[in-house]
């Protein structure tokens, strides 16, 4: 059995702000609907990413409140290039953390939703 993780729903506390932050950083908008009245649906993906995040009004996301998400991971090729990626958008991004597991950028998004990106290492460099 093949399994793939397709949505992972980020809680935000301004949809537009959210919405305009995502795609500065270079997500791409897949959805933005409103099917009824109370109820919008946005869906974003990453660049090249399987997995997408959505977020919006009325849709039961549970107890997370906004800026409480802190558990996204996200592969990158280049810690280094993400971190000046998203420097140079004027996001605020702590610099390359160097584990043994990997190197490691975290930011935040405007509610405080933190997303760490991993570098993974070159395991076939690795004796």
């Amino acid at each position: 059995m093949d399994w793939k993780i397709e949505l992972i729903f980020v809680p935000v506390s301004d949809v537009d702000r959210s919405k305009d932050f995502y795609e500065k950083i270079g997500f791409n908008a897949d959805h933005d609907q409103t099917p009824m009245e109370g109820l919008r649906f946005v869906q974003m993906t990453p660049p090249g990413s399987a997995c997408s995040i959505a977020f919006g009004t009325g849709l039961g996301e549970g107890t997370l409140e906004p800026g409480m998400q802190n558990t996204i991971q996200v592969v990158v090729p280049d810690a280094d290039e993400a971190l000046a990626h998203l420097r140079g958008l004027g996001v605020e991004a702590q610099g390359v953390d160097e584990q043994a597991w990997g190197r490691f950028v975290t930011f935040d998004d405007p509610d405080g939703n933190t997303w760490t990106l991993q570098e993974l290492p070159d395991y076939s460099a690795q004796s």
